[in-house]
């Protein structure tokens, strides 16, 4: 077929094919090859489109964002700290070893899987990522729960912490329930008190 758009072609479904083709094989583990067949288009219509792949990865990565890690954003929104740390790690957990998930995150592979050459890669997810936990612990700063001696920035660094590690775990093959006890221990580690208070009202 000649070079332009092919007749059919949907950016959008495009794109969320390169998005699961990269979070399955990593950046640097996929080629423009890989691409075009995952997204059904040729080169022309990748170029015309996206622009190259470090754009196209741009582009995946504001679409993982606004899809499946936007539960990150949407934690922000709860009440409490307890419930933004539960929703966050949960969605971690959900979102590397949820129902047909690829294992690992797009974001934490790109930081650990580049090398020299993908360095404005690598660079702007680590920028991206600050972003999440500076908006992370401006929101611990607001909450109306937090345990005496919790500093909202150390907080905000334990749950990337946490939930980065959830992501290697995932990769490594643990399930989904093993995940899901992880991330409640550590919720009880981190808010003794909930539980208790909860069990005093009860009583």
């Amino acid at each position: 077929m000649p070079g332009g758009r092919p007749r059919g072609f949907d950016p959008q479904t495009a794109l969320d094919r390169a998005l699961e083709l990269f979070r399955r094989q990593g950046y640097e583990g996929t080629s423009l090859s890989d691409l075009t067949a995952a997204m059904g288009i040729n080169r022309n219509s990748l170029y015309a489109t996206f622009g190259n792949k470090e754009q196209l990865f741009r582009r995946v990565l504001d679409r993982y964002a606004a899809g499946p890690a936007a539960f990150a954003a949407e934690a922000l929104e709860e009440p409490t700290a307890r419930a933004v740390v539960e929703r966050t790690l949960l969605g971690a957990v959900e979102l590397t070893c949820g129902e047909h998930a690829p294992s690992g995150c797009l974001s934490v592979n790109a930081v650990h899987a580049c090398g020299p050459e993908s360095e404005p890669v690598r660079a702007e997810v680590v920028a991206r990522r600050a972003a999440g936990e500076d908006a992370l612990r401006r929101r611990f700063e607001r909450a109306p729960d937090l345990p005496p001696g919790h500093d909202p920035g150390t907080l905000a660094r334990l749950v990337h912490t946490l939930t980065d590690g959830l992501a290697v775990q995932a990769a490594s093959g643990h399930d989904r329930e093993q995940l899901r006890q992880v991330a409640e221990l550590a919720l009880r580690t981190l808010f003794p008190a909930e539980g208790g208070a909860g069990r005093a009202e009860e009583g």
